[in-house]
């Protein structure tokens, strides 16, 4: 025991005082149960009568009283008990058995699922305080049922609403991987962002290189999706801003907005709007615009969340889409920077070349020297071959990427077209599997073999070519490329 804190010690005689205080209620009670079932005067008679009866018929033997008087007496007596006691009998069927059946019937339509079922305040009797507690019960319990249904209910909806928010998530991610045109992604979804929402019309913009906002398509009450080029600009206000490319001011921006559509415009007042950002990374690539009647969706979290989340997903879309559009411009002009490298390094050396024979023949011919003249045209000859040789290998090049073919087969392929239009017999061969290199690094390794290639034919004076393709312990590549030419 813990001698700092005090200790609550038992008074004597508590126990006792507690019993008797209870038996005093009950008592209490009881009393009140029989005055208020009005038993008091035929218990009374009840009791006096066959008190009566009980002391007469006790006397009766005896001859302490007269025949006719103790008769009279008895019979006195015994009326008054019946009539106690049926008195008593028909107040305790009234105040007790029948609102005690009633009582128990309705408790048995609760169980039964009957919240609403109520006991009659009339006949109650002596119940009625026990009938009004287990009304109240009753009623308390039939709000519980009916709280539980609108939660039950609102539970339901905020599924439902989940599942659909789950599907058009789903339909925005497959989207993004299957949709080749921006636009009509965009459009596709500003019809389901409208729905989702109740809105009354929407619209979608794309942020330019410039940094202006385009107008991809908007909806309106007539749930008719309208892209830019069905669009004309308009000297009309909001209606006007909304469907040209540049800012239109006006006065009475309502009024002629009715006048040309033919019905009234919403006002400030009655409608919110609500802009679902198309963000990446923090990025501003576009806009959705909502226009929703009042209250709107302010207070709806879940939908909110939900515009913001497809917002984002959206985004990343336009990034990916603009992202592959940059890829295949920087691909385009490698490829065109590569072709001009090509036409730099074969065949338009070999036209310089072809340029300064022609003035040699040209001297030659001014000086009559007809011998010279034949030889110049002959070494034209063979430079407008080589030409059309580059210029066909550049071609084949070309129009076969390397990433379908892979290297191995391309300088297979390449050795096998040398020998067809060289007549020099020309061997392949490969000592590894199929290289793991980038596209770019294959490119440069065929425009070596090409340009050896190249220079076997102009000038080795060779018979027999072989290209050996091998591979060393480290991960190294080698390329080999020989002849049995008199060298350049």
């Amino acid at each position: 025991m813990n001698p700092s804190k005090p200790q609550s010690l038992p008074l004597p005689g508590r126990p006792a005082a507690e019993a008797e205080g209870g038996e005093d209620r009950v008592r209490h009670r009881i009393l009140r149960i029989l005055w208020s079932a009005r038993l008091v005067m035929p218990l009374s008679l009840l009791l006096i009568g066959m008190g009566a009866t009980l002391l007469l018929a006790a006397q009766f033997p005896l001859g302490l009283l007269d025949q006719g008087t103790a008769s009279r007496g008895l019979l006195a007596s015994v009326l008054a008990t019946l009539v106690g006691l049926g008195l008593t009998a028909r107040r305790l069927r009234r105040q007790l058995l029948e609102p005690l059946a009633r009582l128990e019937e309705s408790v048995a339509k609760v169980c039964q699922g009957e919240p609403g079922a109520t006991l009659s305040r009339e006949d109650t009797g002596v119940l009625a305080g026990m009938v009004e507690d287990i009304d109240s019960l009753n009623e308390e319990l039939t709000d519980l049922y009916e709280d539980m249904d609108s939660r039950v209910a609102r539970h339901t909806t905020r599924l439902a609403q989940k599942t659909a928010s789950l599907k058009i998530l789903y339909d925005v991610a497959a989207s993004i991987n299957q949709a080749d045109n921006l636009d009509e992604l965009l459009l596709r979804f500003l019809r389901v962002l409208k729905e989702m929402v109740n809105g009354q019309a929407a619209t979608v913009r794309l942020v330019q290189e410039d940094g202006h906002m385009r107008l991809v398509g908007a909806i309106g009450l007539n749930d008719v999706v309208l892209t830019e080029e069905q669009m004309l600009p308009l000297d009309l206000c909001l209606c006007g801003k909304a469907l040209s490319a540049g800012d239109i001011l006006c006065e009475h921006e309502e009024r002629h907005c009715s006048t040309r559509l033919g019905r009234n415009m919403f006002g400030p007042d009655e409608i919110e709007v609500v802009t679902v950002p198309l963000d990446y990374h923090g990025d501003r690539l576009g806009m959705y615009q909502l226009y929703v009647r009042k209250p709107g969706i302010s207070g709806r979290e879940d939908i909110l969340e939900l515009l913001q989340t497809v917002g984002s997903h959206l985004g990343m879309a336009v990034a990916k889409q603009r992202s592959d559009q940059e890829a295949r411009r920087l691909s385009i002009v490698e490829e065109r920077t590569a072709l001009a490298h090509e036409l730099h390094d074969s065949l338009a050396q070999t036209l310089a070349s072809l340029r300064f024979q022609v003035r040699m023949l040209q001297d030659v011919l001014r000086s009559g020297d007809r011998q010279a003249a034949c030889d110049d045209l002959a070494r034209i000859s063979n430079g407008l071959d080589e030409a059309h040789t580059e210029l066909r290998e550049l071609l084949h090049s070309f129009r076969a990427p390397m990433e379908q073919r892979g290297l191995t087969k391309s300088l297979r392929a390449l050795a096998e077209r040398f020998q067809q239009e060289s007549g020099i017999q020309t061997f392949f061969q490969t000592a590894c599997r199929e290289p793991e290199l980038g596209s770019a690094e294959e490119m440069q390794i065929m425009r070596i073999a090409q340009e050896a290639l190249a220079n076997i034919r102009k000038h080795a004076q060779a018979h027999t070519v072989r290209m050996l393709l091998g591979c060393q312990a480290d991960g190294q590549l080698t390329l080999l490329v020989e002849d049995d030419g008199v060298g350049f």
